[in-house]
């Protein structure tokens, strides 16, 4: 099953997203990156936010924020360790 399948954020989605992160204090790819897995699950509300957070934060290390929050979705895409 491709990760399209099970769910794919529209740019308000991502937009209430990043909202939420700013309003938990998360104002910077610095501390996005440093987000653990516990501390996503604390600040989203829903699976879908929780997804969008990991989304943001490979985007972002992968410096392919602005395609992502865009809309691009390019297959192509190297995997981020």
């Amino acid at each position: 099953m491709a990760k399209d399948d099970i769910f794919t954020p529209n740019f308000q989605q991502k937009s209430k997203t990043l909202k939420l992160l700013f309003e938990k204090g998360v104002t910077d790819e610095k501390s996005l990156l440093s987000l653990s897995t516990m501390q996503i699950l604390q600040i989203a509300t829903n699976y879908q936010e929780a997804f969008i957070i990991s989304e943001l934060q490979v985007n972002s290390k992968a410096n392919k924020l602005y395609s992502y929050l865009g809309g691009n979705t390019n297959e192509q895409q190297s995997e981020v360790s």
